[in-house]
């Protein structure tokens, strides 16, 4: 029986060809990485693969950026040029979720982070995304905020502006539109 966190094998198969071909495309974001040995983990870890197939399915085009030496591990990245569409429109956690009286968002990206299987980015992880392009020209991103900043109510958001990166704070209650999440998952 097919658990909620399993794909069919079609839907492996597609999802498995769909990062393929976005590898292929896209080289620049993983010159010495060998497709073969990233298709053999993904394989190797189904429910790895069910946390790509979310990140895909909420617009984030993810493809490999890194691979970690210690860890053995390629490194998945919402590569969308926006802040991927399916996951925008929301607060940075629950407690700002909980602490809104009105007007509250659907979600937040904390909880759909864990709920997907993956990692928010850091502002490092960020960086590195945006050296291969330029990300969120238009819409904005949360990023994991250190404990001492969410303590005192904020927490940071990245976007690409006038040629260069800019982190930023808000209120970790506020939320628009035109800013969500971007995710890393280790493979």
């Amino acid at each position: 029986m097919k658990t909620k966190r399993e794909l069919s094998i079609e839907h492996r198969n597609a999802l498995v060809e769909t990062l393929k071909l976005r590898f292929e495309e896209n080289m620049q974001r993983h010159t010495d990485v060998d497709w073969l040995k990233v298709k053999s983990k993904l394989e190797a870890n189904p429910e790895k693969l069910w946390s790509l197939n979310e990140m895909e399915r909420t617009g984030g085009e993810p493809d490999v950026i890194d691979y970690d030496k210690d860890t053995d591990e390629y490194l998945f990245c919402d590569c969308s040029k926006e802040t991927p569409l399916g996951r925008r429109g929301v607060c940075y956690d629950g407690e700002a979720l909980n602490s809104r009286k009105e007007n509250k968002p659907m979600n937040n990206a904390i909880d759909l982070v864990a709920e997907i299987g993956f990692e928010i980015l850091s502002e490092e992880q960020y960086h590195k995304l945006q050296s291969f392009g330029n990300f969120d020209t238009k819409t904005s991103s949360w990023l994991k905020t250190p404990d001492s900043v969410r303590k005192l109510g904020g927490a940071l958001f990245g976007d690409f502006r006038y040629g260069r990166v800019f982190v930023y704070h808000n209120g970790a209650q506020s939320y628009y539109s035109v800013r969500g999440f971007r995710g890393m998952l280790r493979v």
